[in-house]
């Protein structure tokens, strides 16, 4: 199942992953219909939700707020030094990414191909879309192509009739939104939907993008009209025009991307499996390998408000670029192992989602290098 082959999210430890992908795929293989029942049931008020998983954070305004396991969102209102649960989210599958594009507007996205939109800066949630209804989404647009005799769109049509039969057991791992109402979501075997009215609904971009093998789609960068997909084996996909069309970016590395940064002018950051950074300077044209200094899997980065670059690896190391991704200086912080996401507060501190919940770091220690 894919549960048992995929990441949880782009950015969770492998020792997380396995853990949680087992107890997921016991319980859906177990029961069949536990899927559509985790869809239904809204996510409990749970004691242990100080130290429960989460796996993504980002800012509402003066707000964070963090999504994780069961459906688990978290908020805080002092910049990271407390956190409370929402009061409603109507799902408990696992939700692996969130996005605001105000204090109020936010979407988040997780497993079983779940979407939901929030109004009141994450208090409460409703349900957008679901993995029937991407299915669905993404079987009419093939078979439109396929129709129109595009090359290819039989064998794209084979694979999405595919993901009707198999039921919505397939993940979204990430989410972006331009604007309240421009938005995209990338998923497992190379799901890429987007929506132009804010969510009401979703267009599949599948068809536009050289995938055709399905890689797995870990994270959506979008600035202005530019879009960049992240993925396995090397994957890394690119729009100029908003999402109209795709072109495959290569690079020396043929392993998989967690996430990238869009640098300055015309540069990329790729970032991935074993310590591999790339950088491009020339849109992708040529790279250069970035020194990490040791083999450890990079599994989130954030572009700091001062411009400077900061990337974290599952060993809990943090590292810092202020040359534009040229070289990296390990932090001497020690936040703990298992980060998933990055987010920095209004004041500047920095937040970090991992396997252990949420931290904060103050603004002086990323300055200085210091302890906490």
């Amino acid at each position: 199942m894919l549960t048992q082959n995929l990441l949880f999210r782009r950015s969770l430890s492998a020792v997380v992953v396995l853990f949680i992908a087992g107890l997921s795929s016991v319980a859906q293989s177990a029961n069949t219909p536990s899927v559509p029942d985790l869809l239904d049931l809204p996510a409990l008020e749970s004691q242990r939700a100080q130290q429960a998983l989460q796996l993504a954070v980002t800012r509402a305004g003066d707000r964070l707020v963090a999504v994780g396991e069961r459906g688990i969102v978290r908020l805080s209102d002092d910049r990271g030094r407390t956190w409370r649960q929402a009061r409603h989210v109507p799902v408990s599958v696992a939700l692996t990414a969130v996005v605001f594009v105000s204090a109020t507007e936010g979407w988040a996205v997780g497993h079983s191909g779940v979407v939901l939109h929030s109004a009141d800066g994450g208090e409460t949630w409703t349900r957008q879309l679901e993995g029937n209804q991407v299915a669905q989404i993404v079987v009419q647009d093939a078979r439109e192509r396929a129709a129109a005799g595009e090359a290819g769109a039989d064998q794209q049509l084979r694979s999405a009739e595919a993901l009707v039969e198999e039921g919505p057991d397939k993940p979204f791992l990430d989410v972006a939104f331009v604007s309240a109402t421009q938005g995209y979501v990338v998923g497992a075997y190379g799901l890429a939907l987007q929506t132009r009215d804010g969510g009401t609904h979703w267009q599949s971009l599948m068809g536009r993008v050289p995938n055709p093998r399905g890689r797995h789609l870990y994270q959506v960068q979008v600035l202005d009209q530019q879009l960049l997909l992240c993925g396995e084996q090397g994957g890394l996909f690119r729009s100029t025009d908003g999402g109209r069309s795709f072109a495959e970016i290569r690079t020396p590395y043929s392993g998989t991307f967690f996430g990238a940064l869009l640098l300055d002018g015309h540069g990329l950051l790729a970032y991935g499996l074993r310590g591999n950074a790339w950088r491009s300077l020339d849109d992708g044209l040529t790279w250069q390998k970035a020194q990490i200094g040791q083999p450890v899997t990079l599994s989130a980065g954030l572009r700091l408000r001062d411009g400077s670059l900061l990337l974290a690896d599952e060993s809990g190391r943090l590292l810092r670029s202020t040359d534009h991704a040229a070289d990296f200086a390990t932090l001497p912080l020690h936040p703990g192992t298992g980060i998933t996401g990055l987010a920095q507060a209004s004041d500047g501190a920095l937040i970090l989602s991992s396997s252990r919940g949420m931290s904060r770091i103050e603004p002086e220690a990323i300055e200085a290098g210091v302890k906490p």
